[in-house]
């Protein structure tokens, strides 16, 4: 009985450490409180585990984390998704240590226990030592449930929990404008990095609903745009603007002219453009698809965050793992169109090379302000982090939501106030 008031006080004073605009900078080191997160978070709530093009056929996998439980994403022969627990049901060992790829079972390296791609156990090695002792039926991988709103798959532990679109809410509406970057053609994965960064997820989390750092931080990257993408960058007196969505979410629109990557088509093709139009052109494209796909080939104007691990950002997911109080993993996925014309796939990858591959101008600065937060955040006994900015300059959004400046720290007051939320909630771990 002690020990349960002992965690419920540790998540109670996570919970107590967010107040209206300040969160404090415990919750960026203390060990007891990132373990209770997982719990009460991690394990709470959907979670990003992988896009649908990443399994495109029966029998492709990736594996994945729900905080910190490895899971298989799989497709089965009958094309049938599922999150399966990467734990052998004998003695516990990972079944599966490829990131992705194809397979027609998965075994266990250990004892040789074999499973189907649903998840049932197929196989055992000397089956007939378990004769009298055990049912193959009774040991399937376990299965998480799990949903999918446009290619996109969350998995929970929750079994009671709401359905997907209702935790996604007012968010639905910025994933279909964000899948609209496909250019007409479904969405797909092309490719992903992976970097551990020396911080706390949180950090992270704040930082893809944080404009007002864009001018300092990215320097380098606008100095290496031409003068008009340059000046679209220019965006922090702008029209752009925060809106909490609910349930942790937030939008961050910096470019409202693209927000909707299907509207003004008729507008005629900047000339910065026209190298890749003309390749367009030259693999087939008619001249309403090339336009199309020039708009759709440079992201939308907004990243949208998905509380708690993933983000839309721009042009690419933003998926965030935490390892540790003080170290998190994340997955930079570059995104193009499904069979879409070569051209365009390529200036996507190009693009996302630019600013967020690992040798682009964008990652590299970003990760080391992320390292200095969590530095600085060790300093002195006591301290606050300020999240109070555009407090007082609030507006309803048309959809009836918070919203502030483009520079406010909306969207990261809405993620801590789901966070509190979580983790002063009553019940079983």
């Amino acid at each position: 009985m002690s020990e349960l008031i002992e965690l419920k006080n540790i998540s109670q004073k996570a919970a107590d450490m967010v107040e209206d605009g300040r969160v404090h900078k415990a919750l960026y080191s203390d060990p007891e409180i990132f373990e209770e997160e997982l719990d009460k978070v991690f394990q709470n709530t959907w979670i990003y585990i992988g896009h649908e093009s990443e399994v495109p056929e029966a029998g492709s996998f990736k594996t994945a984390f729900v905080g910190r439980h490895p899971v298989i994403l799989s497709r089965d022969r009958k094309k049938n998704l599922h999150v399966l627990l990467n734990r052998c049901r004998h003695r516990g060992a990972t079944v599966c240590e490829g990131r992705k790829g194809k397979t027609k079972a998965f075994t266990c390296p250990y004892h040789g226990w074999g499973y189907g791609l649903d998840g049932g156990l197929r196989a055992i090695p000397k089956a007939e030592e378990y004769e009298g002792v055990l049912d193959k039926n009774d040991l399937p991988l376990e299965s998480l449930r799990h949903e999918s709103y446009q290619g996109l798959v969350f998995a929970t532990f929750k079994d009671d929990i709401e359905p997907l679109e209702d935790f996604l809410g007012g968010a639905k509406k910025w994933i279909d404008l964000f899948v609209k970057q496909g250019g007409g053609y479904p969405l797909k994965v092309l490719g992903e990095h992976r970097f551990n960064f020396p911080g706390n997820w949180k950090i992270q989390l704040e930082n893809t609903t944080d404009a007002y750092h864009f001018p300092i931080i990215h320097k380098s990257f606008i100095s290496s745009l031409d003068d008009a993408t340059a000046d679209i960058f220019d965006f922090l007196d702008g029209d752009g603007f925060v809106e909490d969505l609910g349930h942790g979410h937030s939008v961050m629109v910096m470019i409202p002219d693209l927000v909707d990557l299907e509207a003004d088509l008729d507008q005629p093709i900047p000339e910065r453009f026209e190298d890749l139009a003309q390749a367009l052109r030259d693999e087939g494209q008619d001249e309403e698809q090339v336009k199309r796909l020039v708009r759709a080939a440079h992201g939308t104007g907004f990243n949208l965050n998905l509380f708690p691990n993933v983000s839309c950002s721009m042009a690419f997911f933003r998926v965030l793992r935490p390892v540790s109080a003080e170290v998190t993993e994340i997955q930079h996925v570059a995104l193009g169109g499904e069979e879409a014309p070569a051209s365009f796939n390529r200036k996507r990858m190009r693009l996302h090379e630019h600013f967020q591959g690992p040798m682009g101008f964008g990652t590299p600065d970003d990760g080391e302000a992320w390292e200095r937060v969590q530095k600085g955040s060790m300093a002195g006994k006591d301290g606050w982090i300020l999240v109070n900015r555009g407090m007082e300059n609030l507006h309803t959004s048309p959809d009836g939501n918070v919203a502030g400046a483009v520079c406010s720290e909306t969207g990261m007051r809405g993620a801590y106030q789901k966070y509190k939320q979580m983790m002063a909630a009553e019940g079983e771990k």
